[in-house]
């Protein structure tokens, strides 16, 4: 199979800068969302108890 036999529409109004703002729009969605992510699960990770006392013996 040919990808030139494939039958696509073809939109003169769409160019190769609206592909590119849509690809990195899309981009920085997901990068948002794994920093949010990212802040979750440090926020979960954190025991503010812990590292607080050292027990020493001689």
């Amino acid at each position: 199979m040919q990808i030139s036999s494939i039958p696509m529409p073809i939109n003169p109004s769409i160019n190769s800068v609206d592909v590119g703002i849509a690809v990195l729009s899309k981009n920085l969605e997901t990068i948002e969302e794994l920093g949010q992510s990212m802040i979750k699960m440090m926020e979960q990770s954190v025991a503010p108890h812990l590292g607080q006392n050292i027990d020493i013996r001689v």
